[in-house]
């Protein structure tokens, strides 16, 4: 079973309710919180307890739906809030207004900008609030399904694809693969991205293992980066990993090359999750994605990029037009985790028999910091595009023909 980065309650429509795991506890803490209004959703969003496109795309809807479902409350005080509900249309530009401020929480992951779209133009469309809460809940329902059953689609696409290269290049061994970031269960609704591929894979492996087919081509290994600074890798990915029994060795951002130079397990294919897919295939995701595809040409490693459509920007053409997101320095200066005994490793606990957070500094606290949350990747680096409508690849001319995504 997979973990959950989000618990949607919907049995009574009419008292609706979300709680989200605070991914800047884990490992060791595992603790959902509650999700009542936009205001709520920002916030999980802005402090990165929820992220991962997808996941940051969902927690951006559900919160929208659950504001509406006060609005539509009668238990609900208009006059202690920042809506006028003397008109229907004077409550619908407020609410414009509350879903451009949720935008601004994440601006370079397209997911969220897309999901929040989609309901602009249902609330446009919205007569009066019990309708606009009947859409929305619609939708956000369809945006939930969607995403496991695209992502498990997506796994297997990209599984298939990878089999089918090894098998033209007459490879039947084991091997293994390298993923940055967390691209999950964490960061989806389920089953995940880039990872999702990579769970295919293994049941791919496994079940050749029990019917003998030794001589086949089969993932044995997973290299996850550790993904500094805000240590996505070590801390969520390799967590799922462990939870799945996928052999795993988590290895520092600085030691790719030399990890696929000195593996004794041929390394055969990186794949990576996204924020964002323009027009010619230019891909921004977690910094250090940049660095790995490098790195990937260099040794002649296939390179992918695994996302659902709704990754896709179709208006902006090249990775010259992606605005990234800078984040505050102190996520670089300070090394967030769990408090540790320095001899047995042990989570320290609190009189609550809980583990205990901290907060480590490894730098000056006066220095000048760049913290970039995210890097583009320029197609040439780029081996495939798998979405849940197939793998694209590049053309003779090393250009992507995407127009089937827009």
């Amino acid at each position: 079973m997979s973990l959950e980065a989000i618990l949607f309650n919907k049995s009574d429509k009419d008292n609706l309710s979300v709680k989200i795991l605070d991914q800047l506890l884990l490992p060791y803490v595992t603790k959902y919180i509650p999700i009542y209004n936009i205001d709520d959703g920002y916030i999980t969003i802005k402090k990165m307890q929820v992220r991962g496109a997808p996941a940051i795309a969902m927690v951006g809807a559900l919160s929208v739906l659950l504001e509406i479902q006060l609005l539509n409350s009668e238990q609900y005080s208009f006059d202690q809030c920042n809506y006028d509900a003397s008109s229907w249309e004077l409550l619908k530009e407020q609410l414009h207004k509350r879903l451009e401020y949720l935008l601004s929480s994440r601006p370079t992951a397209v997911n969220l900008g897309n999901a929040l779209h989609d309901i602009s133009n249902i609330l446009d469309n919205a007569d009066n609030i019990s309708s606009l809460k009947e859409e929305v809940f619609n939708y956000t329902c369809k945006l939930l399904e969607n995403d496991i059953k695209d992502n498990v689609t997506m796994g297997n696409n990209g599984a298939r694809h990878l089999l089918s290269l090894l098998e033209k290049e007459d490879f039947h061994s084991d091997f293994g693969v390298l993923t940055i970031c967390n691209t999950a269960s964490l960061a989806t609704a389920g089953y995940g991205t880039a990872l999702g591929v990579i769970r295919s894979l293994w049941e791919d492996s496994k079940q050749k293992t029990a019917n003998g087919n030794n001589n086949m081509a089969k993932m044995a290994h997973v290299f996850p980066l550790e993904t500094r600074p805000y240590n996505q890798g070590s801390r969520l990915t390799a967590y799922e990993l462990v939870h799945d029994q996928i052999p795993a060795t988590l290895i520092p951002d600085s030691s790719i090359a030399y990890r696929i130079m000195t593996s004794p397990l041929p390394i055969k294919a990186a794949f990576v999750g996204a924020d964002r897919i323009v027009r010619n295939g230019d891909t921004a995701n977690k910094i250090g994605t940049f660095q790995l595809a490098v790195i990937c040409k260099q040794f002649g490693i296939k390179f992918f990029v695994v996302a659902p459509r709704t990754t896709i920007d179709n208006k902006t053409h090249t990775g010259d037009g992606i605005v990234v997101e800078e984040r505050k320095a102190e996520e670089f200066k300070l090394v967030s985790g769990t408090l540790v005994h320095a001899e047995t490793f042990d989570p320290i606990l609190d009189e609550d028999n809980m583990p205990i957070s901290a907060k480590v500094g490894v730098a000056p606290p006066e220095v000048d910091v760049w913290n970039p949350s995210f890097d583009v990747t320029p197609h040439e680096f780029i081996d495939g595009i798998i979405t849940e409508v197939g793998v694209f690849t590049k053309n003779n001319n090393g250009n992507f023909a995407l127009t089937e995504l827009f």
